[in-house]
């Protein structure tokens, strides 16, 4: 079966189109929702709320662009949706010091990417939606800061507090490796 005919038979609500239709993509979508998440539990409330959406909403994909695409544009922003649900804020770190720490090129090499992403899901809440949103996703700040009903400037400066914090936590993985 073809995704066209797939996509036909979800918009038809044919049960066996939305089981296969699930099962294609919700393994790729789950991985969107952990880096939004807290938790597992909470990621697969998301999972689940997204696709709801993309069942209620199929009948509006125009078959133009990626479907795959369409989907994760629904799971993001059914996401961000319910992180706002929770009154996620965007809040400052503590910051003495002038200039980001300085993180020697090879400590990413020793990173891999289940490594990487625990220490993005430990960041707050509000960096954390913006470093996933704008280096994850690709989505520029204007379109951040309309999603998440802040100004764009708060954007950067969540992106740049986010990347700064990440920075200090590999300087302290060197720390501890060493």
């Amino acid at each position: 079966m073809t995704e066209h005919d797939l996509i036909r038979g979800c918009i038809r609500q044919d049960n066996s189109c939305q089981r296969m239709l699930f099962d294609k993509y919700a393994g790729k979508m789950m991985s969107v929702c952990l880096r939004y998440a807290n938790d597992a539990m909470e990621a697969e409330d998301m999972i689940q709320d997204a696709f709801i959406k993309v069942f209620q909403y199929i009948g509006q994909f125009k078959f133009e662009g990626s479907f795959e695409g369409w989907i994760r544009r629904i799971v993001v922003n059914t996401a961000i949706r319910h992180l706002e649900r929770k009154k996620m804020k965007f809040k400052d770190i503590d910051d003495h010091s002038q200039h980001a720490p300085q993180v020697d090129p090879g400590a990413y090499a020793h990173l891999g990417e289940e490594d990487l992403m625990k220490l993005i899901n430990q960041l707050p809440d509000g960096y954390r939606v913006v470093f996933n949103l704008n280096v994850i996703e690709g989505y520029s700040h204007e379109e951040i800061a309309e999603m998440l009903n802040i100004q764009a400037g708060t954007s950067r400066s969540q992106l740049v507090k986010a990347r700064k914090m990440l920075q200090q936590q590999i300087l302290q993985l060197q720390k501890i490796a060493v």
